[in-house]
């Protein structure tokens, strides 16, 4: 008898399983189960350029695309209303309100939102790129080595100078930026140390506005250019393509964008002056940390993007690289190895 009633629920089983496979089941972008029938709704925060400015923000907002195809997460997306804490707490809370977690700050200036709105919220994953101030079981670092894919375009520039000149322009006096210009003088030096590096900050704090104003960007690369240089360096955020635009009304000279690729998202004349570009790997950094999170991994701490890992490179997507593709390569392998520790103050 009980032999009968064990073949009796094993074909009632295989029956409900054939059932179950026989149609598919279509999931929404707006939730993922990856963690049972647990849906991921990710929430991102964007500094005041917000999507469109073609580097930082836009990065970031590729990230969260890659995860919305590939991972299937809902998200909400804002941008701070204002430049001080207040507006950035704002911002926080709100994504918080749509049931966002992770939630995911946009630039250290988020650092002091993120750590009131964590510790009002200790259920809820917040990450914030670019900063490790805030320690708190819930918040992780994203961090990246600028200084190493600075050095790598530094390495371009030296290249390609025809004067013997090349410029920085900053866009706030600032720790993080001066990663940058440690890096690109590096690996400008590191071709030919006779080679002038020249740099330009936009604004200093508590004025953060050099991030943020494309006609200041131009003026600095404009003095720059008129002070002899041909080659261009913008860590300037949504003020670089400022810059970029002043490089391209001087015949010969190069403009070197950053963090995104700024050549595939440029225009007419400008487009054709932008040699390189040094890859801030944000997307890489959102993407993965909602990976994570999905994975199961809700820790704080922090991550660090680095060569080795793809957290930073050059473009090459304008071929006038091409003739200085060896000299970058050999630079790459150096960092690599060890053999070039590449300075970031």
């Amino acid at each position: 008898m009980r032999r009968r009633i064990t073949a009796a629920l094993l074909a009632a089983a295989v029956a409900s399983l054939s059932a179950c496979t026989a149609a598919p089941v279509t999931v929404s972008s707006d939730a993922l189960t990856g963690l049972g029938s647990e849906s991921v709704h990710v929430g991102i925060a964007y500094d005041s350029a917000g999507r469109g400015d073609k580097s930082f923000n836009d990065a970031a907002g590729a990230g969260l695309d890659r995860a919305k195809k590939e991972l299937l997460v809902g998200a909400t997306e804002v941008t701070t209303k204002s430049e001080d804490d207040e507006g950035r707490v704002a911002a926080l809370r709100e994504l918080v309100r749509a049931g966002s977690n992770p939630v995911i700050a946009v630039g250290f200036l988020y650092a002091g939102a993120i750590g009131t709105v964590a510790k009002e919220n200790p259920g809820t994953l917040f990450a914030i790129i670019d900063d490790d101030s805030v320690q708190a079981k819930n918040v992780v670092s994203l961090l990246f080595s600028e200084e190493q894919g600075s050095y790598l375009v530094g390495v371009a520039a030296g290249l390609a100078t025809e004067s013997g000149r090349v410029g920085f322009v900053g866009g706030v006096d600032v720790p993080l930026i001066h990663k940058f210009e440690a890096g690109y003088t590096a690996g400008v030096h590191s071709v030919d140390p006779d080679i002038r590096v020249t740099a330009r900050y936009l604004s200093k704090p508590p004025d953060f506005s050099g991030f943020g104003s494309p006609d200041k960007g131009r003026a600095a690369a404009a003095a720059l250019l008129d002070g002899g240089a041909d080659v261009v360096y913008s860590a300037a955020g949504g003020s670089g393509q400022g810059a970029l635009e002043a490089v391209a009304a001087v015949p010969g000279a190069w403009a070197i964008g950053v963090d995104s690729d700024q050549y595939a998202g440029a225009a007419g004349a400008v487009k054709e002056r932008i040699l390189t570009s040094m890859l801030k790997r944000v997307d890489n950094g959102v993407f993965q940390e909602i990976q994570a999170f999905i994975k199961g991994d809700r820790a704080g701490g922090a991550k660090r993007y680095d060569l080795k890992v793809d957290g930073v490179g050059y473009a090459t997507s304008n071929a006038a690289i091409e003739p200085y593709a060896d000299g970058l390569e050999r630079a790459r392998y150096r960092i690599l190895s060890g053999a070039v520790q590449v300075p970031s103050s």
